[in-house]
């Protein structure tokens, strides 16, 4: 009888299960999401202190996806050596891709000139960023950083090198050129500005030369962010216009335009012009280049046509240039006509800009990036960033940039200097040789075939990449037929 109660209570025992309190779905995700929550705030403060210890870094970009790669049998290697500055060697970089893509080419990141008047030691990824610039266009062309050793002149290797020949179209390049790639495997092209037609290329090369310059080509993180602080202190203040300000020393000695310099200015810029080799044209008269409509507006006659078009003495003007010739005492008028014009160099600190002096290159880079921002753009010369900007514009939608008719506005201001036209008879007729197309208004780009020199550049009005899908095509044949 014991025996069997002992062995009831052991069974007792042995069914015997704690209970415990039940928890729910819902308490379970709220646990994991305080979890989340304790981990994200611990990492961000981790990351908040060590940029203090280790001082400002520079932006973060999130990696893209990238697009696959293009395959193909290789035809040679092309070693590019751009020249000119920042704008000219942008352009020539694109061209330098698609020639690449049309030759199944392998490309090796073109170099930067080094040894014309600036002097600018910048590398390629100095100014560019190069990673971004080899992943984003891998679906197009194989880009390389550096020639094979095998290739090199370090190695006893002889490279064939030439300059394409200017304005070049599909036929040249795919008849003359790629033979020569095949027989020799490498080529050096020492010059590469303007070696590519601006018209009667297939519409799938032009707009690659449209997605190397829009997309392919970004600044480095470094230029972009100090670029884009530039742009948010002059947006604070409201809107701004960027003024192409040309009056330089390598334009005006390559030029041979002096008018409104001394005589010793005059023969500085002649001395100069003889001192560098390429530049061919040595005996200009600059009376006549000046008529012609040929040099750039001074900052004096600039603070004439400023007005004439309207704009007050409240106008916010960012100069988007070098040094100007003359230094302070050429800037004393326009300064005293419009109070707020700045430059780079009175917007940031001094320590801000440290790091790009001595190069020309990425402070070009920087005042490109004001200019594409800015409400209007105004050039003082149709140079190379004038149009490589007034490109970007039109992609941006047509922002407003005023191209002057120097020309004519030449004209207007002897007119008015030697009192044959009164104030208001000058601002009308500077108005009305402004308007319409002078304006960035949407435009076909002029097709002089056997002349490409006077032609409409192709970076200037890229329209063939402006507008692709059918909705914004309609869009823009609008706003086309009303320009004309």
């Amino acid at each position: 009888m014991e025996i069997q109660i002992r062995s009831e209570s052991a069974q007792t025992r042995s069914d015997y299960k704690p209970t415990s309190p039940r928890v729910t779905r819902s308490q379970v995700w709220f646990f994991r999401v305080c979890s989340t929550i304790l981990v994200c705030t611990c990492f961000i403060q981790l990351c908040v202190h060590s940029r203090i210890f280790t001082g400002p870094v520079e932006p973060v970009r999130l990696q893209h996806l990238l697009p696959p790669r293009r395959n193909y049998t290789s035809n040679g290697i092309l070693r590019v050596s751009c020249n000119g500055g920042l704008n000219q060697m942008r352009a020539a970089i694109c061209d330098m891709v698609t020639i690449a893509r049309l030759l199944n080419l392998t490309l090796v990141v073109p170099e930067l000139d080094k040894k014309s008047f600036w002097a600018d030691p910048s590398d390629f990824e100095d100014v560019f960023d190069i990673n971004h610039f080899i992943d984003s266009l891998r679906d197009e062309v194989r880009i390389i950083r550096k020639l094979p050793k095998r290739y090199s002149e370090k190695h006893g290797y002889k490279l064939f090198q030439m300059p394409p020949v200017s304005w070049s179209n599909e036929k040249y390049y795919l008849h003359k050129l790629l033979p020569r790639f095949r027989k020799h495997k490498v080529i050096h092209f020492n010059r590469s500005d303007t070696r590519l037609a601006n018209n009667g290329l297939s519409l799938h090369l032009q707009r690659l030369r449209c997605r190397v310059n829009f997309q392919g080509l970004r600044f480095t993180p470094r230029i972009e962010a100090l670029g884009a602080k530039l742009v948010r202190i002059l947006q604070k203040r409201g809107s701004f216009v960027a003024l192409h300000l040309r009056y330089e020393m390598d334009m005006l000695a390559f030029s041979g335009c002096t008018h409104g310099c001394t005589q010793e200015e005059a023969e500085e810029l002649k001395e100069m012009r003889y001192a560098y080799p390429w530049w061919k044209e040595k005996e200009i008269v600059s009376k006549e280049r000046r008529v012609q409509g040929l040099c750039p507006l001074t900052p004096e006659e600039t603070v004439l046509v400023l007005k004439a078009l309207g704009f007050h003495k409240d106008t916010q003007i960012y100069i988007a240039a070098g040094d100007i010739y003359g230094g302070e005492r050429r800037l004393a008028l326009l300064k005293e006509s419009f109070p707020r014009t700045v430059k780079k160099e009175t917007l940031l600190h001094p320590t801000e800009l440290q790091q790009f002096q001595n190069h020309s290159s990425q402070m070009a880079a920087l005042d490109f990036i004001v200019s594409v921002a800015s409400d209007t753009f105004i050039p003082t010369y149709y140079g190379n960033m004038a149009k490589v900007v007034e490109g970007h514009r039109r992609y941006l939608g047509f922002k407003k940039t005023i191209l002057l008719n120097r020309k004519r506005l030449v004209e207007l201001l002897d007119l008015h200097k030697n009192k044959t036209l009164s104030w208001e008879q000058f601002a009308v007729s500077v108005k009305e040789g402004h308007e319409g197309r002078r304006m960035g208004e949407p435009t076909h780009r002029k097709v002089i075939s056997d002349k490409p020199k006077e032609e409409d550049y192709f970076y200037a009005n890229p329209h063939e990449c402006i507008y692709e899908s059918p909705s914004t095509s309609t869009e823009w044949t609008v706003k086309l037929a009303k320009s004309i």
